[in-house]
């Protein structure tokens, strides 16, 4: 009985973390993953450092959307699989119902609605979370001199334009090299992955051609927002026209300015094509990939350790992975922090997170309030 509703309480607290994270996590995959990394391990003790840098470093070797996966993954952890789905699911749905709003209100009048504000005071905030979280795991990913080097070797390439799975592969292959005279045997554990494969010509839009679209990319999408809009442009616009350029564009913005996974930018161009049920076909495909992925790593990743191989190659992994986040952090720096309003915001944020350790969830808030306030102000 104790048991049952030791279960019961994990799966509710699960449930309300996530969902909240789900409305308040703006700023993309790496912000996504500072809150949670702020949350599950900082507040609430789920997971240590260690484990969730494996967690971090295995869902950046899997396609899908990285900080998706490691909802689902920090569920897993927690709860078995009914924390795996029910993480997955509450980070996804507030996002999925915003942007059918947006694409309802898209469709009616014809235009995105505006959030310039709230997302000028949020940007700065979100700056400081993920500059917080970098710092600790920093500090468990970058214990040696080796690491510290793969670290700035891995981060020179990010920057450079290299591919962020070449980066994750470089960065495992490096380590694993370094320890090779320790552990001979030790690559024999390490396995190589396909990076992508092609995706078949698809009918005129319908409902199943639609899910089998978005199921596939799901299936084999490596990388950011943008190499989603690369892969949507070749094929919804390019090759079989059930886009214009405009209604791309705007569709990823969507998945942009709402906080929550980029990838709910299915929803928005289901709905476009296909309406209610366009929207769910869609959201459905291109998520479930992911809910079976994570299964996966979810009874490898602890398996992983027990080899020097596959740990060597882990740790090189986990200092790859924080490298891209570092190089995306840099680039959300230089669209955040626009002028000494939004310095400020981001150096307030950071003083109270150091100082006063709030809720995350807050500063957002917060942020967002100040961000409205000081466009009406000065504008």
């Amino acid at each position: 009985m104790e048991g049952a509703r030791g279960d019961a309480h994990r799966l509710r607290s699960l449930a309300a973390f996530f969902l909240r994270l789900g409305f308040t996590s703006f700023g993309g995959p790496a912000a996504h993953v500072a809150m949670m990394e702020q949350e599950a391990v900082r507040r609430r003790g789920w997971l240590t450092h260690e484990a969730f840098l494996d967690l971090l470093g295995a869902c950046n070797l899997i396609p899908g959307p990285s900080s998706t996966q490691m909802a689902m993954s920090i569920g897993y952890r927690r709860a078995g699989w009914k924390g795996l789905v029910l993480g997955g699911v509450c980070f996804i749905l507030p996002a999925v119902g915003m942007t059918l709003a947006i694409a309802w209100a898209y469709v009616r009048f014809g235009q995105l609605p505006r959030g310039q504000a709230l997302l000028y005071g949020v940007k700065p905030v979100i700056l400081a979370i993920v500059f917080q979280a970098l710092w600790g795991l920093g500090k468990t990913a970058f214990r040696t001199r080796p690491q510290l080097l793969l670290g700035a070797i891995a981060l020179a390439a990010s920057l450079l334009g290299v591919h962020p799975l070449a980066v994750l592969l470089g960065a495992g292959s490096l380590m694993l090299a370094w320890r090779w005279p320790r552990h001979p045997r030790a690559a024999s554990a390490v396995s190589g992955m396909p990076v992508a494969w092609g995706l078949a010509a698809l009918p005129a839009v319908g409902l199943s051609s639609l899910f089998l679209f978005f199921l596939k990319l799901g299936s084999v999408l490596f990388g950011s927002g943008y190499v989603l809009l690369a892969f949507l442009k070749a094929d919804l616009v390019d090759r079989w026209h059930w886009l214009t350029q405009a209604q791309l564009l705007d569709a990823v913005a969507v998945g942009q300015v709402t906080p929550g996974p980029v990838f709910t930018t299915a929803t928005f161009i289901g709905y476009l094509l296909k309406g209610w049920s366009g929207a769910a076909v869609a959201t459905v495909g291109i998520f479930l990939p992911s809910f079976l992925f994570v299964g996966l790593i979810g009874l490898i990743v602890p398996r992983l350790r027990q080899s020097p191989g596959t740990a060597a190659f882990l740790d090189g992994v986990n200092a790859g992975a924080l490298a891209l986040m570092a190089s995306v952090t840099w680039a959300l720096s230089r669209a955040a922090v626009v002028d000494p309003w939004t310095a400020l915001l981001g150096l307030g944020g950071a003083i109270l997170l150091i100082r006063l350790k709030p809720n995350p969830t807050w500063l957002v808030l917060g942020g967002g309030l100040a961000g409205w306030l000081i466009q009406g102000l000065v504008h």
